[in-house]
């Protein structure tokens, strides 16, 4: 609710409000709500004016309904929210739609049931998506992370053997528990055959948890260490329990069997932790900062959706999984970008097969890299294979995110390809502007990028001529920020702004300027910024900018002439102020 609150507070101002217990709001243009301020949050039907919503706000007293995660977020009791408001415009968002196939006819409850008008199935209530962007998508485009996934088993063939049956013979002398009461489970009672699903669910088997841990804790060291952010799933909290205890193990034993660990560190615990509805989310904040402790939370579902953990870098499974809804939310985890710790893409080590539930597109870009990968790897220096995580095209060079490493690979003068790693490539940048293009200054810098003649000059004059500035944006994973952010953040230490909050704080800090320049020439003035916020620089410069609808509709050229200053140099002071520096941004 806080997070929404903020986001709309930026584009309605005083008009929005929270509703809570004590106050609905009803002053507000926009409400913004959780379920349990509505009272419609527990079971059993709705009595009239018995909750929250029913009591402050009349029948389709709403203009308009959104509600996020609407997977699971507008049915049953919840749909009050929207059956109250039928006549509303409703907007349902979610990264996981649900869809149902009843065949010829619905379930025989849905039959002649008010139920039959609000389902679970997001097609069918609120009609094709008006928007849709993948998983895959949003990783090529590098607004995800990058995502490898490596197939782990650690089973023997007596262990397969057992997720079909369970004879005697393959079970003696190996400990099994029950996993609903941690007893020691009676081979005389135990079922003749258990499903894969059932295992540490119905059954626990110590030493395949043990395997697990210990696959996991050593592919962990083999990637860079075993403090690594990772998130485990488990299959219920006993054998998130189990798990967490066993990395744990793992660790300890790390420390003490290697020699040089700090000596300090085996006191930091713990090193793994249980994280279920049952407890452990106040280590949370450990695991999403950059400290000694809590590198391993071991969860059910619990933080599959709601918790943002940024600098989360791996992601196992050690549970059976069906849904693909609730596979993609747990995946969801390890998508955020932080650039701060230079995490661009994350693992995930799949023990059950999940990953048969990705979704198609990123099935397939999955395998057509791993076919790539197949037909020429990359090698380093000592001619060691290395396998790419991400390999894509910007501006027609090729980037890879490696093992720990971003490189660019470019065409040489002698017509050879040339490995040049990220930090080798921001340093020839810098050299370029820093001495022949004398621009030792971020000031300096934006001087020459705010007007066209002179930034095509100075792009002329980089290592890829106009394409460095692409390619070193996609290898720092800065898409969403214009190309001025992309130098002054990574050549000159400046704070990359995406585009949006350039245009957010423009129209914020920039109002009593705008409103200098007259009605009409701000109304314009407030439409370009708006076009700087879908296509950055280059909006501002194409010829077609007059002709957009939303410019044409503020006044368009006609409104920029014939008051001082002259138009061409209004629009240059406005991307001074549009691109402030650091020590601007802060003075304003």
């Amino acid at each position: 609710r806080r997070q929404a609150l903020i986001a709309l507070q930026r584009e309605f101002g005083s008009d929005v409000a929270a509703a809570t217990t004590n106050n609905p709001e009803k002053n507000a243009r926009v409400v913004v709500a959780t379920y349990q301020t509505l009272g419609v949050d527990g079971e059993g039907e709705l009595q009239a004016d018995t909750s929250f919503l029913t009591r402050y706000y009349p029948v389709n007293y709403f203009s308009h309904i959104v509600i996020d995660e609407c997977h699971r977020s507008a049915w049953d009791r919840w749909s009050v929210v929207l059956t109250r408001n039928s006549a509303a415009v409703q907007i349902g968002l979610t990264a996981t739609p649900r869809s149902f196939d009843y065949g010829e006819k619905p379930p025989e409850h849905l039959v002649d049931s008010e139920d039959r008008a609000v389902t679970r199935d997001n097609y069918e209530y609120f009609g094709e998506p008006v928007y849709e962007y993948s998983l895959a998508a949003a990783m090529d485009d590098g607004y995800l992370a990058a995502m490898k996934v490596v197939q782990a088993d650690v089973m023997t063939a007596d262990v397969r053997e057992r997720e079909q049956r369970l004879p005697k013979a393959a079970l003696e002398g190996a400990v099994v528990r029950d996993a609903g009461t941690g007893q020691h489970a009676d081979l005389d009672e135990l079922r003749p055959a258990y499903a894969p699903a059932s295992l540490e669910q119905r059954l626990h088997l110590p030493d395949r948890v043990r395997a697990m841990c210990a696959d996991l804790f050593q592919r962990l060291l083999d990637s860079g260490g075993p403090r690594q952010k990772t998130l485990v799933f488990c299959a219920s909290d006993a054998h998130a329990d189990a798990v967490a205890a066993e990395m744990s193990n793992c660790y300890a034993r790390w420390l003490k069997e290697e020699p040089g660990k700090e000596a300090s560190a085996s006191a930091l615990e713990p090193y793994a932790f249980k994280c279920t509805a049952a407890g452990g989310a106040d280590l949370l904040s450990e695991l999403r900062g950059n400290g000694r402790r809590a590198f391993v939370a071991c969860t059910v579902d619990l933080i599959s959706t709601g918790v943002d953990v940024p600098r989360l870098q791996n992601v196992a499974f050690f549970r059976y999984l069906r849904s693909p809804i609730r596979f993609q939310q747990m995946l969801g985890r390890g998508t955020r970008i932080h650039p701060e710790s230079g995490k661009l893409h994350f693992t995930v080590y799949d023990y059950t097969n999940a990953a048969r539930l990705l979704d198609r597109p990123l099935r397939e870009r999955m395998a057509e890299e791993a076919s790539e990968a197949s037909r020429g790897e990359a090698r380093d220096e000592d001619g060691e294979e290395r396998e790419p995580l991400r390999t894509f095209e910007a501006s027609g060079v090729e980037v890879r995110i490696d093992q720990g490493e971003t490189v660019v690979v470019m065409p040489t003068a002698g017509g050879g390809l040339e490995r040049v790693a990220v930090g080798e490539y921001r340093r020839r940048i810098a050299a370029a502007l820093f001495g022949r293009q004398r621009l030792p200054d971020v000031r300096n810098f934006r001087d020459r990028w705010i007007r066209p003649a002179s930034r095509r000059d100075l792009l002329d004059a980089l290592p890829n001529g106009s394409d460095s500035i692409g390619i070193l944006q996609a290898a720092a994973g800065l898409e969403d920020c214009d190309g001025y952010d992309v130098v002054a953040g990574e050549i000159y230490g400046e704070t990359s702004r995406r585009r949006v909050e350039r245009v957010e704080r423009m129209e914020r800090r920039e109002a009593g300027w705008l409103g200098g320049l007259g009605p009409a020439r701000s109304r314009v003035m407030a439409a370009i910024s708006r076009q700087f916020g879908l296509g950055g620089t280059p909006a501002l410069e194409s010829q077609e900018l007059f002709n957009l609808p939303a410019i044409r509709a503020a006044g368009g050229s006609d409104a920029l002439h014939g008051d001082e200053p002259p138009a061409g140099d209004l629009l240059v002071e406005f991307k001074r102020r549009l691109l402030a520096t650091d020590e601007e941004w802060r003075a304003a």
